[in-house]
């Protein structure tokens, strides 16, 4: 059924269009106009603002799920289900260090979950477990690993549609293993890692342009040692994501971070479990107990994080002083194309997903509007 939203300020992730109209069939945007069309039904915001549902690309479990603990089509639809609740209409769910059974046994839930569902589960990211043991966080040192050969050509033949991203310690990996991954065609992100200001420079140089979660879990900037963060902010074209909960980062390094970086910082949730209804965790050697709003382990440390992607843009509004419009793109067109799906998500644009945020103009009320089947 043909339907036009009327009377709302959009942003289509290029522009600004007062009192615009879209129009949307089958889940599907038609057109974004001036004119209300005759004879449709119309869904009329008030003067309220439309912009693309956000894009999550790590989120580790939903309600009541944890996806590493069970990679299966019912943690997956929590964390959809969960997700959409909080403005993101698009999901990687989120794997972590693990063995090599577990990690298949998700590539094969995330495929078959998406041959059934054509919504907005677009993948899965793999963080680890080929990450550096120093910088491991809160991944079970019993998982991480570096990788052979053969594990890693398995884990590519059999991933590879389906693993959107994979969040690696280059500085584990063989330059033909590097290469290996390189041409399967995976977004790789640098993450849980050591390496140096220097050494960082002939990765970015292979056309890797992605961290995973700026500043934690890697070498900071420092005025002798700059780091893989000072590296992140002198390479123009690597995109740097935040968890921006005050937290992980505080608001005034994300400040900086967002001045170097402009349309290639972007937001993330790295949430452990949305909606903060599970208030303690045990999975392997990973733990997370809900303290003050944030999951921390036993020792402290944080385990993960508790905020939504809405939570996130609200942040950035709130804190790095941006418009709303900006707060919106570090949500969606910046993730998009972080991943290389600018062309098919994250904007209002005729042939993209009818999946909306509907906000007001100080980003107070965020709700998700979804017109796919």
């Amino acid at each position: 059924m043909k339907q036009a939203i009327i009377n709302a300020v959009v942003h289509t992730g290029e522009e600004i269009i007062e009192n615009g109209v879209v129009v949307v069939e089958n889940g599907t945007i038609i057109s974004v106009q001036k004119e209300i069309p005759n004879d449709i039904k119309t869904i009329d915001l008030k003067g309220n603002h439309l912009a693309a549902g956000f894009i999550d690309i790590q989120i580790n479990g939903g309600e009541k799920y944890y996806f590493s603990q069970t990679p299966n089509e019912e943690t997956i639809q929590d964390i959809y289900d969960a997700s959409m609740k909080y403005g993101t209409t698009h999901v990687l769910p989120c794997l972590i260090s693990s063995s090599k059974e577990t990690i298949l046994e998700g590539i094969e839930a995330v495929r078959n979950y998406m041959k059934k569902h054509q919504n907005g589960v677009i993948g899965m990211h793999l963080e680890g477990p080929f990450l550096n043991p120093q910088r491991r966080g809160a991944h079970s040192i019993d998982q991480v690993r570096k990788p052979t050969d053969e594990e890693l050509q398995e884990i590519i033949s059999k991933g590879k549609d389906v693993i959107k991203v994979i969040t690696i310690a280059p500085e584990c990996f063989t330059e033909k293993q590097l290469t290996m991954l390189i041409e399967s065609g995976i977004t790789i992100s640098i993450g849980h890692s050591t390496i140096t200001h220097k050494e960082a420079q002939p990765y970015f140089a292979k056309g890797i342009n992605l961290v995973t979660h700026l500043f934690n879990a890697m070498t900071q900037f420092g005025h002798r040692e700059p780091g893989l963060v000072g590296a992140v902010f002198e390479n123009e074209e690597v995109y740097a994501p935040v968890i921006l909960d005050g937290v992980h980062c505080d608001y005034a390094a994300a400040k900086i971070a967002y001045k170097l970086k402009q349309d290639k910082f972007f937001l993330i949730s790295d949430a452990t479990f949305l909606g903060r209804k599970v208030a303690n965790f045990k999975w392997d050697n990973f733990d997370a107990h809900l303290v003050d709003g944030f999951y921390r382990n036993e020792d402290g440390n944080l385990a993960g994080a508790s905020i939504s992607m809405t939570e996130a843009v609200q942040n950035a509004f709130n804190h790095l002083n941006v418009s709303a419009d900006e707060a919106i793109k570090m949500a969606t067109t910046r993730v998009a194309a972080a991943i290389g799906m600018q062309n098919k998500i994250g904007k209002i644009r005729a042939d993209f997903p009818a999946s909306f945020v509907e906000f007001n103009s100080d980003l107070t009320v965020i709700k998700t509007l979804d017109f796919r089947e």
